[in-house]
């Protein structure tokens, strides 16, 4: 593996501190870069170099292309780790990268934008003999033809964003009443969100668990499936606790999409980390849903369950080291691992809740793992999301790895703005939690419920 002069981080909070910690392992220095809301960050201690890059707004910062060629310049860097979100899955920033003679960390560009946009992804994903559900291609203008399709379809459905991610946009119709004005409204945040209004409609899937499958691939053809994660618990399509392994799912099932991911990913070279995501539904059967070419925010519960570092592999495979070199052959779980993910929003209605961190005490203890990128007295403002931590736990089972979460979400104490805590607990303590029958709208079930008995 030949070393780079200076890794660059282009990202901020605890997937900036993740990335440089496993570079400051591997022995490779490392710049993280800041904005103005981010100058008093842990993390920027913990780097070779620390670069300022602009305002808070993330479009005067951490999307400012130009602002982040020039700190590369600046520290004489030779490559460059996205992490996730910004930039992560920009085939044209990844591009410009290697163009200008620098290593990305991550997928070639061509599998960023072959991922990237859903209806593209879903024919690769029919091409290989993933199971894919009903679908249309890209919506038209006509109002009267997306009605034709939507009934060729079926109610209910789901619109959603041809491009971009993080369940933005996505809007679901019950009845052809419904439809227009969801499609309006989704063109409008897809719009905002990901400069596209490009649409396409969806089966919706009720009662569906988001099972999904990680995946590693190196430059030389090699790739494997490292298990699957459950990542059922969501609000707004967005995930908040994710674990490893799924469970209630026959492992027989698992391994059989486990081997289809494969072979469709390994004809065709996929070369980086990489997750597979499908919908798991009250039938038994799978189907896919997307792929993210990038590291995962929940990465760490596969981590701890095989006992290996998927940032560090990242790196090393970006630098050209071979796949067979960095993980072993026999690789099988472990135990089980839960992650909860720390918002600064309310437990009720889950709305943002910026504010500045008078007490942010986190937890400690045998196989707790904390992942951030704040420390007290920051501000948590409203230019990014309100992502504050994420919790990660490892035991013998997943009832040890429940009990060990809780214990660590109520150590935890923060003040001066709200948090989700409350309603991660609710969550975890649910009859359907416990006993693993889950699905993506058990988190809004359990706190709506909680909220009328408070009431």
């Amino acid at each position: 593996m030949k070393k780079p002069t200076k890794v660059l981080v282009a990202n901020r909070s605890a997937v900036a501190s993740r990335v440089i910690r496993a570079l400051n392992e591997l022995g490779i220095p490392s710049v993280a870069v800041y904005s103005e809301a981010d100058k008093d960050a842990p993390y920027l201690n913990q780097a070779d170099d620390a670069i300022f890059i602009g305002e808070a707004p993330a479009a005067k910062s951490y999307l400012n292309v130009d602002n982040l060629f020039e700190a590369m310049a600046r520290t004489a860097s030779t490559a460059l780790h996205p992490g996730y979100g910004f930039l992560s899955e920009n085939p044209v920033f990844a591009q410009k990268v290697l163009d200008a003679g620098h290593v990305f960390v991550g997928p070639s560009p061509q599998w960023i934008e072959k991922m990237g946009h859903k209806t593209q992804a879903r024919h690769f994903a029919k091409s290989v003999g993933w199971p894919i559900g009903l679908g249309s291609e890209l919506l038209p203008d006509d109002n009267q033809l997306v009605k034709e399709i939507a009934r060729s379809i079926g109610y209910p459905l789901i619109v959603k964003p041809a491009e971009g991610g993080g369940g933005i946009g996505m809007i679901v119709a019950q009845t052809e009443d419904q439809l227009l004005s969801a499609v309006e409204r989704a063109r409008s945040m897809a719009k905002r969100g990901f400069g596209s209004e490009a649409l396409y409609l969806e089966t919706l899937c009720l009662k569906p668990r988001h099972v999904e499958f990680q995946v590693i691939g190196d430059k030389y053809g090699d790739i494997r499936v490292l298990f699957e994660r459950d990542c059922s618990i969501q609000r707004r399509h967005q995930k908040i606790i994710e674990e490893a392994m799924a469970p209630c799912i026959d492992r027989s099932l698992i391994q059989t999409q486990c081997e289809g991911i494969a072979r469709g990913l390994g004809t065709l070279g996929y070369d980086s980390l990489g997750t597979v995501e499908m919908l798991y539904d009250t039938s038994g059967n799978f189907r896919f849903l997307e792929m993210n070419t990038r590291l995962q925010v929940e990465h760490g519960v596969t981590e701890e369950v095989l006992g290996i570092d998927l940032v560090q592999s990242q790196i090393r495979i970006a630098l050209g080291e071979r796949l067979k070199n960095i993980l072993p052959d026999d690789l099988s779980p472990q135990g089980h691992s839960i992650q909860a993910r720390i918002y600064a929003e309310d437990s009720k209605r889950f709305y943002p809740s910026p504010g500045r961190l008078q007490i942010f005490e986190m937890p400690v203890g045998h196989h707790v793992r904390v992942e951030t990128g704040y420390c007290v007295g920051m501000e948590v403002t409203q230019y990014y999301d309100p992502l504050l931590a994420k919790v990660i736990v490892h035991a013998p089972n997943r009832n040890q790895a429940i009990a060990k979460l809780i214990s660590a979400l109520r150590q935890t104490r923060i003040e001066g703005l709200s948090t989700n805590i409350k309603a991660l607990i609710q969550i975890i303590q649910s009859e359907h939690f416990m006993s693993g029958n889950v699905h993506t709208g058990l988190a809004m079930e359990v706190v709506q419920e909680a909220n009328r008995k408070s009431a």
